[in-house]
């Protein structure tokens, strides 16, 4: 079993065009995401007695991940994305996190569980990011932990706060995901590359396996004990790109689930992950993010839909290839 926890929200997207409401929330995007690729996945969070509640638990429902806390009193947390021409997505937000009862319930709850996943509001707002920190705590002496801090500035806008929040996490983690944005504005004046090698660091071999940091068309890098590694970003027509990030979360997380290389007992093999298995990692988790990227709003892929575009982007780099082994054509 694979756990989720973090804040469930109903994203409000207004285009040129019109407005749409889609569930999302960065963890529970990778909780359906993890689903569809075929894991077992339950998701602990929360959502409200009213309507949008009601479609948060129909959305993850329909994607079969498991769902061990109801409803509460509180009302659903909404975000509105405002998207622009190009495609990009600005938010505000309208939400409560906290899960009471939690910390009581956790050995009942992540038993079995052999991954653990958290980020972004989740793990920065209070009352609810003690619990989070808490459950990661709990889950680390069994299970694989990752992180992503999908940093939120209008929401939490302290970086000092927010960076030390995330450093927390990144300490128990064994796989860390973050946007190059996310590196700039917790660590301004300093190469996203360079923060992201320095979290490889903390907790010396108690600290992160891998550190992987999304960066758009410029697309995935990561370090590990063994190198770094870089794959470019699939080329696709973008519709927009809510939830692309959580996509590339789920599909790297599933990938480690497919080498059999979660649990605390995987360990040692996970940070001993060869530089170019770290690149088919980032390959499949760009390839996910890509087919998120081509449709509106949060909508990951399933496991065929990933296998698909992997096979066209095999065949489009196969044929790049072809043509420059051919050389230029002769008049």
């Amino acid at each position: 079993m694979l756990t989720v926890i973090g804040e469930a929200l109903v994203d409000v997207v207004q285009r040129s065009t019109g407005i749409q409401a889609h569930v999302g929330g960065s963890p529970l995007n990778v909780a359906v995401g993890l689903a569809r690729l075929g894991h077992p996945v339950q998701f602990i969070g929360r959502y409200g007695k009213d309507a949008y509640g009601e479609s948060v638990a129909a959305h993850l429902k329909s994607s079969s991940v498991l769902l061990p806390m109801g409803p509460d009193e509180l009302p659903t947390s909404v975000a509105t994305a405002l998207i622009d021409d190009g495609g990009a997505a600005s938010y505000t937000f309208d939400l409560a996190w906290e899960l009471p009862g939690l910390t009581d319930r956790l050995p009942f709850m992540l038993q079995g569980s052999t991954l653990l996943h958290t980020g972004s509001i989740a793990t920065m707002l209070a009352p609810g990011a003690a619990g989070v920190l808490a459950a990661v705590e709990h889950a680390h002496p069994a299970s694989t932990v990752s992180f992503d801090p999908n940093c939120r500035p209008t929401i939490i806008t302290d970086a000092d706060y927010a960076r030390h929040q995330a450093e927390k996490f990144v300490l128990l983690a064994d796989v860390v995901k973050a946007s190059d944005e996310d590196l700039a504005w917790l660590y301004p004046g300093v190469d996203p590359l360079d923060s992201a090698r320095r979290w490889l660091s903390l907790g010396g071999s108690e600290g992160p396996a891998m550190v992987v940091v999304t960066r758009g068309a410029d697309g995935p890098w990561a370090v590990n004990a063994d190198g770094e590694a870089q794959v470019p970003a699939p080329a696709v027509k973008v519709a927009d790109t809510v939830g692309a990030g959580d996509s590339f979360m789920a599909a790297l997380l599933s990938g480690i689930v497919d080498r059999g290389l979660t649990g605390a007992q995987n360990r040692k093999a996970l940070r001993e992950l060869s530089a170019e298995s770290l690149r088919g990692l980032l390959a499949h988790a760009a390839a996910a993010a890509a087919v998120t990227v081509s449709r509106a709003g949060a909508n990951p892929p399933t496991r065929a839909e990933l296998n698909r575009m992997e096979r066209d982007s095999a065949d489009r780099a196969s044929a790049d290839r072809d043509r420059e082994s051919a050389g230029p054509a002769s008049n």
